[in-house]
């Protein structure tokens, strides 16, 4: 069964989010041979129309609006259902991400609608689509269908795979005017307080501390590791409650859930809050002087050993492999 798609394309600094493209992707899953209409919602946002068409959109709806430059729930929300009014599809995808984690229940209170959140896989099977996603802090999963109404889910970034990239596709890039009006909150500034570098969330190597770093100046041999692997830099609860780091960096069940492809755990035992955001990584490696500690239990690979001795000699063996590859 064919359907229309809308899918929400996210960005950040003027630049489309990675799980922009995947949840172009999973649209084309749940699509089923159907139309994927993307759209973008900012300030400045036509520019970027293109890039979403490369990846598999077959239409582009932007909503431009000055008001819309940084995100506000009532702003989106207005941007949103006034595409989506328009439209009428069967289906809608956004990324589960801070932005969409907020905007997803509004959007699906506004249409009545359920939400399947957190979406870590699609499949068609049985002549249903199929979602799985995470529970009871990831130690399960569950598999979910829509059997009524629109399918709206949200998609965990980096789990479901990007379309290969074509400059060769084309499609219809429109653009529809919005009255975005009673705004209870008005964005006056944004203050970054994470480093800059690639963003924790989306990153494909994640470099996390704990406790076992000792002080915010222990953080500097990850930092150096992460810099060799074009990795982001995370860290357990303890670590920011002792103030080695920000909790903007803060990997687990109260913080950032990630799934990179390389996740490597220094001097973190491995508390179960800590487990719900990073034991869905595709290969694990753990580096801690307690051989009993719960992280090894999760781990892919595991290092019995001081990590200020570790860490360094990780790093000066990745620059090797990078200066001969």
């Amino acid at each position: 069964m064919s359907r229309k798609v809308l899918v929400l394309g996210e960005t950040r600094d003027g630049a489309l989010r990675n799980v922009s493209y995947e949840a172009i992707a999973a649209g084309k899953t749940v699509a089923e041979g159907g139309e994927v209409v993307a759209v973008l919602v900012g300030e400045s946002v036509n520019s970027l129309a293109n890039e979403l068409i490369y990846y598999g959109a077959d239409r582009v709806v932007t909503v431009e609006d000055v008001k819309l430059g940084s995100y506000t729930p009532d702003g989106f929300s207005q941007a949103l259902l006034a595409v989506i009014e328009a439209e009428s599809p069967e289906a809608l995808i956004i990324g589960h991400t801070a932005l969409g984690k907020d905007l997803s229940p509004k959007i699906a209170g506004k249409l009545n609608s359920g939400l399947i959140s957190d979406v870590t896989a699609i499949e068609v099977a049985g002549g249903n689509i199929v979602f799985t996603r995470p529970i009871y802090s990831g130690k399960a999963f569950e598999k979910k269908i829509v059997t009524d109404g629109l399918i709206f889910a949200t998609v965990r970034p980096n789990n479901i795979a990007t379309l290969e990239k074509d400059e060769s596709r084309s499609g219809e890039v429109t653009s529809q005017t919005v009255e975005i009006k009673d705004l209870r909150t008005i964005v006056k500034e944004v203050v970054r307080k994470a480093s800059e570098g690639v963003d924790l969330s989306e990153a494909k190597v994640v470099i996390a501390g704990g406790r076992g770093v000792k002080s915010a100046d222990g953080f500097e041999p990850l930092k150096e590791l992460a810099d060799v692997l074009g990795g982001a830099i995370g860290a357990s609860r303890g670590a920011c409650d002792a103030d080695y780091c920000d909790y903007s960096l803060q990997i687990g069940q109260t913080g950032k859930v990630v799934t990179p492809d390389l996740y490597i755990a220094c001097g973190i035992s491995g508390a179960i809050q800590h487990l719900a955001g990073m034991s869905n990584s595709k290969v694990i490696v753990a580096i801690n002087k307690d051989p009993e500690a719960n992280i090894f239990k999760v781990a892919d690979y595991g290092i019995v050993g001081d990590l200020f001795e570790v860490v360094p000699m990780l790093t000066e063996e990745f620059k090797k492999l990078k200066v001969n590859a």
